[in-house]
């Protein structure tokens, strides 16, 4: 009995060395595993807590009982046993340093110091996070209707570059009394790069392209580039703001009494880029861009779109969009402004 009492006493004593030690500056202390410390913050799986987070800033004393990968202001990155000692952190790599905990950039353990690396250096099909779905609508009786949208979305985002594509298109139908009508019919497509400058800002470039049969649009072709500056990336949102200089070139169809005709323009734009992890199945990306016409002072364009996708199942999502294009001087006869909405069931896939 007396044996037995004195294994478990051992195996309990060695479980708790067995693990990294985190003291606090009120003198709480946590027992665990050191996940990884990002910027102002150290999360650790402790034993009797569950996963938390902590202010780097509060932590009095850490030592590790296994290596985990320093990286240190100098941007050198080792794999090393670290331990406070007189207000320093000893690393204890293959040439062992002092360092203040100040110049501790990020600790990471495998798993976590493995996904940095592969935002860092990402392959070609690595990061890339696809929504898109594909709706179908329609009545018979009285009136009989059709619309068939397909909205999709395309991302890969590092911890340097940004890519983007999207695609939105709508076609509907009416035939009312045997007369068969088409009441809308748009295509928007399009794709945007940037590339970290600094920490906050990038360059930015982008390539545009929209059809309209009610606008009489045959082809609008926007190329454009120039400089943004984020405001944050947090893990559930981030937010930035672009502007810079484009070339418009829109082909018009004739109407009645009215030739076709082309309008080729230098623009400035500004807007912004958001998106929100609003829960743990449904996020949500915005975008705006004021186009100011230089070639026809006082003209003007517009684009807004957003997008709300909630995971249904590891595949399956459900997904609202809308794309808003507004056009200050249109063709005569036809409206300013056009509006495309959508709600469908679609899928989702990263890698």
């Amino acid at each position: 009995m007396k044996l037995s009492y004195f294994a478990l006493l051992i195996a309990c004593s060695t479980s708790v060395a067995l693990a990294d030690q985190i003291s606090m500056k009120d003198g709480d202390r946590i027992t665990g595993d050191i996940v990884k410390k990002d910027g102002a913050t150290l999360t650790v799986k402790s034993k009797n807590f569950g996963t938390v987070t902590l202010k780097w800033d509060d932590v009095a004393n850490v030592k590790t009982d296994s290596p985990v990968n320093v990286s240190t202001a100098d941007g050198k990155t080792v794999k090393a046993n670290i331990e406070t000692q007189d207000g320093k952190i000893q690393v204890s790599a293959p040439a062992a340093q002092s360092v203040a905990p100040t110049e501790i950039v990020a600790l990471r353990n495998d798993a976590e110091q493995k996904a940095y690396e592969r935002l860092v250096h990402p392959g070609l099909l690595d990061l890339w996070a696809i929504n898109g779905s594909f709706g179908i609508a329609g009545a018979k009786g009285n009136a009989k209707t059709s619309t068939f949208t397909t909205p999709i979305t395309f991302a890969r985002i590092s911890n340097t570059s940004k890519t983007t594509a999207y695609f939105n298109s709508i076609r509907s139908t009416a035939t009312v009394n045997g007369v068969n009508a088409q009441t809308a019919q748009a295509i928007r497509g399009g794709w945007g790069y940037g590339h970290n400058i600094t920490k906050r800002i990038f360059g930015n470039t982008f390539n545009d392209y929209e059809y309209d049969k009610f606008q009489s649009l045959d082809l609008r072709v926007v190329a454009g580039g120039g400089l943004g500056y984020q405001f944050w990336a947090r893990d559930t949102s981030r937010l930035s703001v672009v502007a810079g200089g484009a070339w418009n070139r829109e082909s018009f169809a004739a109407t009645g009494s009215r030739d076709a005709f082309v309008r080729n323009s230098a623009e400035v734009y500004w807007g912004d880029d958001y998106t929100l992890k609003m829960n743990s199945r449904t996020n949500l990306t915005q975008g705006f861009r004021m186009f100011n016409n230089l070639t026809n002072t006082g003209a003007y364009r517009m684009n807004f779109d957003i997008t709300a996708t909630t995971q249904l199942t590891r595949w399956l999502n459900w997904g609202v969009s809308l794309s808003d294009r507004f056009l200050s001087n249109p063709v005569p006869g036809r409206q300013k402004n056009d509006f495309l909405y959508s709600t469908s069931l679609g899928f989702s896939w990263a890698r």
